[in-house]
This record gives C-alpha cells, sequence and structure tokens, in this order.
C-alpha cells in the first residue's frame, strides 16, 4: 500500500499517522479498545439508509484466514497512507463499496481484513471472481435437483432426509419430516452480505477484472438497493413464508420472508482490480475508487515483522534487494518476499551456494518472461 506522507515532512514518509478527527478507522490494524462500532458510527446519508429486518444476531468472529493475510492480532501491521484511510472511511461513512486498484500481489484485499480486524466486523465474507461468476452465484444457489430428488423420495422406507438449517421455530421445520424448499437453498457471499445484521458485514469481492463483461452493471441494482428477492421462495411463499435458508458463514442460517432479502446496515464492501479491463461509468459512479501503490521498505519490514516477530531488522538487506527487483522488473508481489523470509528462517543462509538460484526462482517477474 502506499506511503504515509504529511505535509510539514514535505512529502517524506513518516513512520506514524497522524490521525483526522472524523475517521472511524484509523488504519492502525489493531481492534478498537473499549469501543462499540454502533457508538461511532455515525448514520447513513438518508439516500442509503435501510430497513431490512429483524435484526440478526452477531457474525461469527475473524476466522483463522483473518491471522493467515495479517498476522496474529497485537503484532506490528503497515502503517498507511492518510489518502488510503481517507478513502476507507469515506466508503464507510458514505456506505458505498470501495474499487481499490492497483498491479497485482500488493495487498489490495488485504483491506477488507485489516478493516473487519481494527472495527470488529468479525468473519470476512470472500467472493472470489472468476469468468464463470454472476450475479445469482454471488447472491444464493438453489439446488433444484436435490429438492426434486428428495421429494420423490419422501416417504419411501429408509429414503434419505437431507440435512436442513431447522431449529424448530419460525415454521422452517415441517414435523412429518417433508422437505422444505428451504433446505435447498444456500446463500452466497454477496447474498449474506446484505442480510440485515446491525452492523457491517466486511465483504471482499476479489479479482472483478475476471468476470464476464457484463457482472459489474447486474450488480448496480443491488448495490443500489441493498436488496435482492429469491424468486424460487417467492413463488412458495403461500406454502412458506418463512423459509430458513443457508448462508455462507460456517453453519450458519437466516430467516427469509417471502422470499425477499433487504440489509439493515449496508455492508463494507472492497472490489479489487488488477486494472485490466475499465467498468461502466454507472458502476464507477456507485464506487468510492482507490488505486493502491506498491509498500514501502518500512511497509514491508512491518508486514515481516507481523508474520515472523521479526522485530530486530534482521531481513533489512533482503527488503532492500527485493525492492529493487521489483522496481527492475515491473513489480513483485509482497508474498515473493515472504517465501524468501520463510526460507531464510528455515536456516537456507545467504552463503549457501543454492541461495542466489532460490531468489532468482522465487523473484521472478509476474508477466511470466524468463
Amino acid at each position: 500500500m502506499s506511503g504515509v506522507q504529511h505535509p510539514a515532512d514535505g512529502g517524506r514518509p513518516t513512520g506514524h499517522v497522524s490521525s483526522r478527527s472524523w475517521w472511524i478507522y484509523r488504519g492502525t490494524g489493531q481492534p478498537l479498545a473499549d469501543v462499540r462500532l454502533g457508538d461511532v458510527l455515525p448514520p447513513p446519508p438518508g439516500w442509503r439508509d435501510f430497513d431490512g429486518g429483524p435484526v440478526l444476531p452477531p457474525v461469527p468472529a475473524e476466522s483463522a484466514e483473518t491471522d493467515r493475510r495479517l498476522g496474529a492480532a497485537g503484532r506490528a501491521t503497515p502503517r498507511q497512507d492518510p489518502h488510503d484511510i481517507d478513502m476507507i472511511n469515506t466508503a464507510l461513512l458514505l456506505r458505498r463499496p470501495l474499487l481499490v486498484t492497483g498491479r497485482p500481489g500488493i495487498g489490495k484485499s488485504t483491506l477488507a481484513y485489516l478493516v473487519a480486524r481494527e472495527l470488529g466486523l468479525g468473519r470476512v465474507l470472500h467472493w472470489g471472481i472468476t469468468s464463470r461468476s454472476t450475479l445469482r452465484s454471488g447472491l444464493y444457489e438453489y439446488d433444484a435437483i436435490g429438492r426434486a430428488q428428495a421429494s420423490l423420495g419422501h416417504g419411501r422406507p429408509g429414503a434419505p432426509v437431507p440435512a436442513r438449517p431447522t431449529d424448530g421455530a419460525d415454521g422452517a421445520d415441517d414435523p412429518g419430516g417433508a422437505p422444505r424448499i428451504g433446505d435447498f437453498v444456500r446463500l452466497g457471499p454477496l447474498g449474506t452480505a446484505l442480510l440485515p445484521y446491525e452492523l457491517p458485514r466486511v465483504l471482499l469481492i476479489d479479482e472483478l477484472d475476471k468476470s464476464d463483461i457484463d457482472l459489474p452493471n447486474d450488480l448496480l441494482h443491488v448495490l443500489e438497493n441493498g436488496s435482492y428477492a429469491i424468486p424460487e421462495l417467492v413463488r412458495a411463499r403461500h406454502q412458506e413464508a418463512r423459509a430458513r435458508v443457508f448462508t455462507d458463514d460456517p453453519d450458519g442460517t437466516a430467516t427469509i420472508a417471502d422470499g425477499l432479502v433487504r440489509c439493515r446496515a449496508f455492508p463494507f464492501i472492497v472490489i479489487t482490480s488488477n486494472g485490466e479491463r475499465q467498468f461502466p461509468a454507472p458502476f464507477l459512479r456507485r464506487c468510492v475508487r482507490l488505486d493502491v501503490s506498491a509498500p514501502r521498505e518500512d511497509q514491508l519490514a512491518a508486514m515481516i515483522a507481523a508474520h515472523f516477530r521479526d522485530q530486530g531488522g534482521r531481513h533489512d538487506a533482503m527488503i532492500r534487494a527485493f525492492v529493487e527487483r521489483s522496481r527492475e522488473h515491473g513489480g513483485l508481489a509482497t508474498d515473493q518476499l515472504l517465501n524468501a523470509v520463510f526460507l531464510r528462517t528455515a536456516g537456507v543462509r545467504d552463503d549457501d551456494e543454492a541461495w542466489g538460484e532460490l531468489l532468482e526462482a522465487l523473484w521472478r517477474q509476474l508477466s511470466g518472461a524468463p
């Protein structure tokens, strides 16, 4: 991410972030101490105020994925540029998606995990985009074949009954054991993020560049209105007005009334892009845009400290060599540096005969050229 700069220093990077009074997220990478986000987050603009309900229980705590990406909580984290923090807070306050662009491997997706950890927003929902991703796959999946098979098998001795998200409440369970339509619906990451939570869920939509050309436009209605319908549940609402379905969280369930989902707190959505394509203007208008640059040496050192407990600067020479190599070859990914540091900590020494060849293999340029 881009460096911390202060006007008084003539644009020179410094080691701390001067906090602005309006910031909710301050870029520390550490959980807020003795602060409840709901008490400090201002109400949304009227045109971004949603009224979905009933409010769902608190979300799952942050997962092992967060530690894997950031290192354990409490360790040093790379300092962010005040401009980056400005844009993150702008998206948070306006309840708009944050479109993060930059070359591959510089930590764009990490922003979602940093925000979730610092603000106590729990597990990050992750929608990895491929050329086959559709709006529906992000919202929900419906197993029509499974439901048909279960319906045909119902009532036969020994016929299997599908696992279902039951708790015996709100009409989601059938005492006779007949399969209900909600048993065959699973919400995707986007669909789960738009459930009526009291506080925003954090959703990472990763590498939108890879999507079919229509997906950004298909997202417009959902991102603008904070709601969507599940047609299969809408059609069955007279028989099953309240359907309990699976969510994208492990063992998570939610009850949907009349097949309609409407958020309460619009999720904090980080959309990453490698800058490989142009997005339509209507999509861009609905996003707050942030372009991040390659991390500086001090930020790389903080990243290594977070993952390896290195506070002594033992890898400074390697960091400088990595930055120089990255500059010469048009950009390397930060995990290429982490791989080299791991080998160093595993006992491979600079003076070993194989070390130079290992670095050549690890620090190969991302373009794929030899």
